[in-house]
């Protein structure tokens, strides 16, 4: 860099990559301007002009400035290589300016500090860095030290596990090849171990957020659910808040939808089919993404649903990954789970897909069903995803315990679905369980399962002590 390009440099004045110093006497604040470029864009940092009046001064520069430039640079962690070029002055040749260049932020590298303290820049301002900020840099510097699934759970051991939830999942994985037949008789602990749910022989957080039975120390264990009245919050007739693990959420999520979503009849082949007006693999995928992927460590944050009379919402607490955009979440992309491990278990199990490819069977579900495509955004720290409902709306006070009579060859109604989505997310449930869950008498869920099992969509496998439902057809 010659003199005239320093002229030209400076002409507009400090800027998000440009800070400007009269001299090193500045040295100590001009550090956490170093500091703040290497966790932003990176930029400049120039000794020798003034400020505002860009009058150019330069300095004398002797060993001894040298060797101060170089101390107060090694109080910046972790270690950084500085290009520096002292540039000299036409009529002035005692005095230089001083250029140091510094390398913008790589995301997954550990953030920069200046004594102990990170910075970073706001347009021509440097600010310490929010607390926030911070530790998200360090997580994705140092995802296996630093995250929240890896820590050991607290006030949870392993019989606070719900081990038959544990099983029923892995008997999945087992069906879909997507787990050894040989973990089906491991011991709990072995398979926890292998899917990395134990951090020094203890359960850690995600294994909490999956099976745990005891959520007293999880607050963000919960799932708010509100039918509203209308368009907006003002009225609601129905609302819910449900605490429970992962599985606990996905049942009482689905559940909610069967509830307050209306039936749309749909002639497949030579058959007539019942669906949700939005198709319930469409909602049950973005339920998923949504539990799976939330920012766990936000503890005071829960994750929502809210029906409307025109459109669905989901939010869970979070952001995009880094690498994604509202625009290019909907193209083909890889999978940036905030959560891998549960992501990596929910996968395993069946729950989730292959990674990355979620949002495009949402679309293509709605699609299918002629809706418009779900949109994603971040509104106040939460990514919502909202669905678009039919024009015609039932009644908001739809039952979803319909009549029992009703012949064993029509469709499977609500219920019947509902019974199928328990089964599927918890294949040892008992009789009597969905008959608590689903608030209807043994004597309804029995006559349920009859129909189901009349119409080959499910079947009891095993012993009655050691047996599991298994989900023959969709």
């Amino acid at each position: 860099m010659n003199f005239n390009e320093i002229i030209e440099l400076i002409s507009n004045n400090e800027s998000l990559t440009l800070e400007l110093k009269k001299s090193t006497g500045e040295l100590k604040d001009a550090m956490h301007s170093a500091c703040a470029f290497l966790n932003s864009e990176g930029g400049m940092l120039i000794f020798g002009v003034t400020p505002k009046s860009l009058r150019i001064v330069g300095q004398e520069v002797s060993d001894n400035t040298k060797q101060e430039i170089a101390n107060a640079l090694s109080n910046i962690e972790p270690a950084v290589d500085v290009r520096i070029e002292y540039i000299s002055i036409p009529d002035n040749l005692k005095n230089k300016i001083i250029v140091l260049r510094f390398e913008p932020f790589a995301w997954g590298k550990r953030p920069y500090t200046y004594n102990g303290r990170p910075y970073y820049r706001i347009e021509s301002t440097t600010k310490v860095m929010p607390r926030e900020m911070f530790e998200e840099r360090l997580k994705a510097a140092k995802p296996n030290f630093y995250s929240w699934e890896r820590q050991k759970a607290e006030g949870v051991n392993l019989t606070d596990l719900n081990e038959n939830r544990l099983r029923g999942a892995i008997r999945l994985g087992v069906e879909r090849g997507r787990m050894l037949e040989t973990t089906l008789t491991e011991n709990i602990e072995i398979i926890l171990d292998k899917l990395h749910l134990l951090t020094d022989g203890a359960p850690n957080n995600a294994a909490a957020a999956l099976f745990t039975t005891n959520i007293n120390e999880y607050p963000q264990f919960k799932l708010r659910m509100a039918r509203f009245v209308g368009t907006n919050k003002n009225e609601f007739i129905d609302n819910v808040r449900v605490e429970g693990n992962i599985f606990d959420l996905l049942d009482a999520g689905m559940s909610f939808f069967f509830k307050h979503l209306s039936q749309n009849g749909k002639i497949v082949g030579f058959e007539r089919k019942e669906q949700l007006e939005i198709p319930a693999e469409a909602l049950r995928e973005a339920l998923i993404n949504a539990i799976c992927h939330r920012q766990y460590e936000k503890y005071n944050l829960t994750i929502g649903i809210s029906i409307y009379d025109d459109r669905v919402e989901i939010e869970n607490p979070g952001e995009f990954p880094k690498q994604l955009t509202i625009k290019t979440i909907r193209e083909p992309h890889l999978s940036y789970p905030y959560n891998p491990i549960i992501a990596e278990v929910l996968f395993k199990t069946t729950f989730l897909e292959n990674w990355g490819s979620g949002i495009g069977r949402i679309i293509e579900k709605c699609k299918e069903c002629n809706l418009p495509e779900p949109e994603w955004n971040i509104n106040g720290g939460f990514v919502i995803v909202t669905f678009r409902r039919p024009i015609t709306v039932s009644p908001i006070n739809e039952p979803i315990n319909e009549p029992i009579n009703e012949p064993i060859n029509e469709p499977i109604n609500k219920r019947q679905k509902m019974i199928i989505e328990l089964m599927r997310s918890e294949p040892h449930i008992t009789r009597q369980l969905l008959s608590q869950r689903l608030e209807v008498s043994l004597a309804t869920i029995k006559r349920d399962i009859q129909i189901l099992n009349s119409k080959q969509i499910v079947r009891y496998v095993g012993d009655k002590k050691n047996g599991y439902w298994k989900i023959i057809k969709n």
